[in-house]
């Protein structure tokens, strides 16, 4: 039997990052379906679950040389439904890493904004208080000064009480009875 047309894999215009991935998945594609003229699978099944025989597996890869890829249309059509499949979950985990992160941003975002209410009602709530210790520190001025001029009053009015006790002493005391350094009783 002759081997199937095949095509130098470095041929097809791929990085070398790319023949990398290419060859890795068009190894695993002939291993699950080896190209047509290959060796049948013996032992195993053909549920999706069971894994080809290593002598199929073997066989798979005997008939292209490494680093051809076989130009079989079941071949490259497998190869292109399994390439869909792994892009279709490369897709999905993007999809669900861009749901995680848009639900990071989301909860930072409402952490940010309670942040910053509480940070704004913080604020409010302090000038609130400085406004009412401004109160308190004009009544206690206006309290201070009228305490001061009453404190004032009583001095001037125990000033005037000794005056007028002086005055009365000096007016009801007998001349006789006063002696020169002493003071009256009270």
């Amino acid at each position: 039997m002759s081997a199937p047309p095949s095509v130098s894999d470095s041929a097809l215009g791929l990085t070398q990052s790319e023949l990398v991935l290419l060859r890795h998945h068009y190894q695993v594609v002939t291993q699950r379906h080896p190209p047509r003229g290959a060796m049948a699978d013996r032992g195993r099944g053909t549920s999706r679950q069971s894994q080809p025989s290593s002598r199929a597996a073997s066989a798979a890869s005997s008939q292209s040389a490494p680093g051809r890829i076989v130009l079989d249309s079941d071949t490259l059509q497998n190869l292109y439904l399994h390439l869909e499949n792994v892009m279709s979950a490369i897709q999905r985990r993007i999809d669900q890493l861009e749901e995680a992160t848009a639900q990071s941003v989301a909860a930072s975002r409402d952490r940010s904004n309670a942040l910053f209410y509480n940070t704004n009602s913080n604020i409010s709530r302090v000038h609130k208080i400085i406004a009412e210790i401004d109160r308190c520190e004009a009544e206690f001025e206006k309290a201070k000064r009228v305490r001061d001029r009453v404190k004032q009053l009583r001095n001037e009015v125990d000033e005037m009480d000794a005056r007028l006790d002086r005055t009365l002493d000096r007016s009801s005391r007998p001349t006789s009875y006063v002696t020169a350094g002493t003071r009256p009783r009270r």
